[in-house]
């Protein structure tokens, strides 16, 4: 009997004994996992995980939950969470490691620098309930195995750089809850995924690349729609139509849905069967119709309503919602005059519609509201003077509107008022005092009126009694274009916070009052256009970015703080101005500009100046009848240009020795060819060799070149017709297998130089229209303008010209049948010149002349050469290859721009290419010409500079099926995806490169490299080697992929920018 009992004993003890040996066994196991983890998270500085993760720290039941982040089970020991949330952490993670894990329920890295990929083992953590790796930098596709893990109830990727499409069996994670995945580049139709969704309370997928459209069945919806509250889908690329009126009532419990920054069409249905609904965010797709009524009414409990950026019509409705706090309809087609009842509405925004009516409807409007915004309307009469309800009053915005009457003084009582913008009305009168007395006030533009009087700064009273105190928190200050009289007020400096200051065209006399140099935070003034006279004040603050004194009546020396600043900046006007230390200019427009020596003995030298200048224009005299006389005796003998080493175009100085530039045949046209409107693709013979090969067999064929006789340096190419452009030796790009056309070599270049003829009538006689208030001269100062010849392009021809204040412009010379007729030319110039950005080369002015050749466009001058002669300079090399962190510099610069354009300004460059891309300064900031050049040309003109664009490799494949094409946004996506392959691989759009598939050019040689694993076989040679970021290099690739993907799947600028930016090196 004892016998038993002992067996008994025995078989307890080693079933014990095993189960701890068991225990020990496993928990020896995830401890190593742990450290092994460990080796991928680079040593943090406070020593956060690198100190406290030690084996000496360890439990005696094998848990490390001393460790940071570290939690275990109590009786077992076993891991069960993760959590290093928040702590700025780095490195290289390897999921691989965790796999020794295997009760771990909690994995939650966010909030770090973590890179890496998942791996598919992550699969077997079976146990996992929560995923968290949001707000790191984790790359790649999402492995299929991920759908494994039963138990998921939470997974959020959001914020990192996963690419590919969603990986579909998202059905099996029947407990899932909360699925993120915005802010990465994930693809697909959203509407497979959408349907495979069980039971989901909180939905986003916003800031991807998904596509498809919302017209789904009901029972692909039902059970999405069941539970799902949360839904956002904003800024990804989905087009067709919204949800149906059937599969939208499924939505029962739904609280937020934004679908924002897409592409959605059609009318929308009604909702008024989803009793949750508190946001909709509908902004910025191609909604159109009328709006559901009941947006408007009591049976919704809508708090956020946002239908902006798409095509609504009808009137505006009156607002009896008392749940309803933010509206905005604005950038649509909505008409009628404004409601008269905004129900409990804090924030409305119904700018860029077709609103008419009087203003004076918002005197109903309720006490809550914090901003107005009516700008760009058609809104008229004068403000009302009882709106003394408007006591939470933040904003408001009325600018481009037909307002007329004064401003009431109430105005500027408003207790938590921060931003009044009036500009373009019509408004009246004196400015109210109560707008410079307020403590909140800290924008206030009134620009473009017709307010009169002197600028309220001083108590009219009392000449000592200020009325603005140093307590003043306005920033922005803006009263140009009006009809200010008397002096600028002293107590401008008080203004102590202003950022801003524009008083331009006004009326302002006396002097500059030297307290306006105590604004130390000012960046921006513009005082141009006034009567403002005397000395201009010194030590004015080091942030001042934007200066303009123009067309006053200064004198004295310009201190020495601004002398940075450019001379457009004083002149013209101030004619007794003086810069000192800078070379005279003979014709200056506006002031002088001397030596201080010569200024000390000005008075003393005037008769000897005169006696000088005298002799000097009888000089001149004889030399431009000499001249006249070898020029008519020239045309006499048959000649087509000049001969002799001083006059023409030295090629390889690239100088143009003639007096001035328009001295030209008449009746003569700029002669066209097919080149790009920029400093450096417009070239002549100047030894900049272009890989253009299609071009310049194009430009060869066209041109003729038959036989080039060699001569001297004053000899000139006899045998070119004038309607063609000398041109350089181009070659193919450097690697590229097989060349597409012949070229001419740099050393044929430099032995042969040659002359160059242009034409134009004798003197520019039409009219001038200036599109910058900065710059002004003469059509006359611009006929006698020393210049250079640039090169031409299927626009017209290209110059340098040097204005007599010294400034320098490039002047384009349009070609005759390809520009729209002059008013709709004056409308598309004014809207390209209004464009102002670091990374924009700006449209200045333009000019008309009396016959159909004379039409020129007036740029500024870009002293730097484009990304293409970087890119493809052959040897002897001028400048050094660029790294791969400059390329990656210049496309985040360009990406910038496009953005720019396409989202503030809703218009395509159509032109873009490595030629049209400068890189200035030291920094090689890149900056882009030959925008929206498209808007100014008739169809036949469009129609060519799209060829062009094909003909180089940079036209988007849906212009070239299109029976009537134009530039679009989404085409100068693609143009921008070729060009960053060129940065990538310094090659060509136009090579054809040779390969196992036979010859392909660059977008498919780039891609089926990348399809087949070996992207690495594209990077450009020279540098793929030396540097250290494969993988930024591999994420540049991918972007530029999908920046060529065909035109519906093709990413918004955006979404590119964004990416760019993402990318370390």
């Amino acid at each position: 009997m004892h016998l038993p009992c002992l067996l008994s004993s025995f078989l307890l003890f080693f079933t014990i004994l095993g189960q701890n040996l068991s225990f020990s066994v496993s928990a020896i196991n995830e401890v190593q996992s742990l450290l092994e983890f460990k080796k991928g998270i680079d040593p943090d500085p406070d020593g956060l995980v690198s100190n406290s993760w030690d084996r000496s720290s360890i439990e005696s039941n094998g848990c490390p939950k001393s460790w940071l982040g570290i939690f275990c089970e109590e009786d077992s020991g076993f891991v069960t969470a993760i959590v290093l949330d928040g702590l700025g952490l780095t490195g290289d993670l390897k999921f691989v490691t965790l796999n020794g894990l295997k009760m771990l329920k909690n994995l939650s890295l966010s909030g770090n620098n973590f890179t890496g990929r998942i791996v598919p083992l992550i699969g077997t953590l079976t146990s996992l309930q929560y995923l968290d790796l949001s707000g790191n930098k984790f790359y790649g596709p999402v492995p299929a195995k991920v759908m494994e893990l039963w138990g998921l109830g939470y997974m959020n990727l959001s914020s990192n750089n996963f690419t590919g499409g969603f990986p579909t069996g998202i059905r099996n994670l029947q407990q899932l809850k909360a699925l993120d995945l915005h802010s990465n580049g994930f693809w697909g139709d959203v509407g497979n995924l959408l349907s495979e969704l069980r039971n989901p309370e909180y939905v986003d997928f916003s800031s991807n690349l998904f596509t498809g459209g919302l017209l789904m069945g009901s029972q692909n919806l039902s059970s999405l729609a069941n539970t799902v509250r949360h839904l956002n889908m904003s800024f990804n690329r989905l087009n067709g139509e919204f949800f149906s009126n059937e599969s939208i009532g499924l939505f029962r419990n739904l609280e937020v849905l934004d679908l924002g920054l897409n592409q959605l069409t059609g009318m929308l249905p009604s909702f008024g069967m989803l009793p949750a609904l508190r946001v909709l965010r509908l902004s910025s797709n191609r909604f159109h119709g009328s709006i559901p009524f009941e947006f408007f009414g009591s049976s919704m409990p809508l708090s956020v309503l946002d239908l902006s950026g798409n095509g609504f019509s009808g009137v505006v409705q009156n607002i009896n919602s008392t749940t309803l706090k933010v509206l905005n309809l604005s950038s649509n087609a909505l008409s009628g005059s404004l409601p008269s009842t905004l129900g409990s509405c804090m924030v409305v925004d119904l700018s860029k519609n077709a609103i008419s009516g009087d203003i004076s409807a918002i005197q109903s409007w309720g006490d809550i509201l914090e901003t107005i915004d009516l700008h760009s309307n058609a809104l008229s009469g004068s403000f009302p003077e009882n709106t003394s309800q408007f006591v939470n009053l933040a904003s408001i915005n009325t600018r481009n509107n037909s307002l007329e009457g004064i401003i009431p003084p109430e105005l500027g009582s408003y207790p938590k008022l921060t931003t009044i913008d009036l500009s373009l009305n019509k408004l009246k009168g004196p400015i109210p005092s109560s707008l410079f007395t307020s403590l909140t006030l800290t924008s206030l533009h009134l620009s473009g009126n017709q307010f009169t009087g002197t600028i309220p700064l001083q108590n009219s009273h009392s000449v000592q009694s200020l009325v603005v105190s140093s307590d003043s928190p306005l920033e922005s200050l803006d009263l140009s274009d009006n009809s200010f009289t008397g002096d600028l007020p002293p107590e401008i400096g008080n203004m102590e916070t202003l950022k801003l200051l524009k008083l331009g065209k006004n009326s302002l006399s006396g002097r500059i009052p030297v307290e306006i140099a105590k604004l130390n935070l000012l960046e921006h003034l513009d005082l141009s256009v006034n009567k403002f006279e005397g000395n201009i004040p010194d030590s004015f603050p080091s942030s001042l970015h934007i200066f303009n004194v123009s067309y006053n009546n200064l004198s004295g020396v310009v201190p020495e703080n601004l002398r940075g600043f450019p001379n457009s900046s004083f002149f013209p006007g101030n004619r007794f101005l003086i810069i000192s230390d800078l070379p005279s200019s003979p014709n200056n427009a506006g002031g002088v500009i001397v030596d201080n020596r010569q200024h000390r003995h000005m008075k003393s030298g005037l008769i000897v100046a005169i006696i000088l200048g005298s002799f000097g224009a009888i000089t001149m005299i004889i030399f431009v009848l000499v001249a006249y006389y070898r020029m008519q005796l020239q045309e006499h003998h048959g000649g087509d240009g000049f001969s002799g080493q001083t006059t023409g175009r030295d090629v390889t100085m690239r100088r143009f020795t003639r007096p001035t530039l328009f001295k030209f045949r008449k009746n003569s046209d700029p002669p066209p060819t097919s080149l790009s409107f920029s400093n450096d693709h417009l070239l002549t013979s100047d030894s900049r060799s272009m890989p253009r090969q299609k071009e310049s067999a194009t430009e060869i064929a066209e041109c003729g070149f038959s036989d080039v006789r060699e001569g001297s340096s004053g000899s000139m190419m006899s045998n070119v017709p004038d309607n063609c452009p000398l041109t350089t030796g181009w070659k193919s790009s450097p690697g590229s297998p097989l060349s597409s056309a012949p070229h001419f070599t740099d050393s044929f270049i430099s032995e042969q130089p040659a002359t160059l003829n242009v034409y134009s009538p004798d003197r520019l006689a039409g009219e001038l229209f200036f599109l910058d208030g900065s710059l002004r001269f003469t059509a006359e100062e611009l006929s006698r303008a020393p210049a250079e010849v640039l090169g031409r392009s299927s626009h017209g021809t290209l110059y340098k010209a040097t204005l007599d204040s010294g400034r320098m412009l490039t002047v384009k010379w349009l070609r005759v049948g390809l520009v729209k007729r002059k008013k709709e030319f004056s409308k598309e110039a004014k809207r390209i010149g209004s464009i102002r950005h670091p990374n924009i080369v700006s449209l200045r002015a333009y000019y008309w002349g009396p016959r159909e050749q004379e039409r020129l466009i007036l740029a500024d001058y870009i002293n730097g050469e484009s990304l293409a002669l970087h890119l493809y300079e052959s040897t002897p090399r001028r400048y050094p290859l660029l790294s791969f962190s400059q390329r990656l510099k210049i496309a985040v610069d360009v990406a910038r721009c496009l953005y720019y354009l396409h989202h503030d300004k809703g218009l395509p460059h159509g032109n873009l290419k490595p030629t049209n891309i400068l890189l200035a300064g030291p920094d090689l900031t890149a900056q882009l010409a030959d925008y929206g050049l498209h808007r100014l040309m008739t169809p036949v003109g469009t129609a060519e500079q799209i060829l062009n664009l094909g003909a180089l490799g940079y036209r988007a494949p849906e212009l070239a099926t299109s029976s009537k094409p134009f530039p679009s946004l989404k085409a100068d996506v693609y143009a921008f995806g070729v060009i960053l392959m060129e940065m990538l691989t310094r090659r060509s759009a136009g090579d054809i490169i040779s390969g196992q598939s036979g010859a392909v050019d660059l977008t498919d040689w780039v891609r089926l490299c990348s399809n087949e694993g070996r992207g690495i076989d594209c990077f450009d040679r020279e540098i793929a080697g030396l540097e250290e970021s494969p993988k930024a290099m591999d994420e540049l690739l991918a972007v530029s992929l999908r920046c060529t993907l065909p035109v519906n799947e093709r990413p918004h600028i955006r979404t590119v920018f964004e990416d760019l930016c993402s990318i370390t090196v």
